[in-house]
């Protein structure tokens, strides 16, 4: 059972998970991340270290409508294995809901 990444990530994009991933199983896109489900161990040490809590188990239910989009994003975007700043106004949009579709951005991250 993977892990994936919600709609919290989107216009914050923290990357404490990244640094504490085993298997490098995250991607880059211009304002979120992904995981990779087939890449993900399902070890779980990524959930607790992402502030926007965006992180959620495939066995919760807000995983399901995310997963499809985790998969898809992480054949396109670039794998990302180092921590990096967050997003400038990451701390305002940080806990905001209803993020996507209006503000997702579907081009790779840098």
């Amino acid at each position: 059972m993977p892990y994936v990444v919600t709609d919290a990530c989107i216009r914050c994009k923290y990357t404490d998970c990244v640094e504490v991933c085993p298997v490098d199983c995250f991607y880059e896109g211009a304002n979120m991340l992904v995981i990779n489900p087939d890449e993900c161990i399902d070890c779980g040490v990524c959930e607790p270290e992402c502030p926007a809590e965006a992180i959620v188990s495939d066995n919760d239910n807000r995983a399901a409508q995310w997963l499809e989009l985790n998969r898809e994003k992480s054949a396109a975007w670039p794998n990302i294995n180092r921590k990096k700043e967050a997003l400038p106004d990451a701390d305002a949009w940080k806990g905001k809901e209803g993020k996507y579709p209006a503000e997702f951005k579907d081009e790779a991250g840098a």
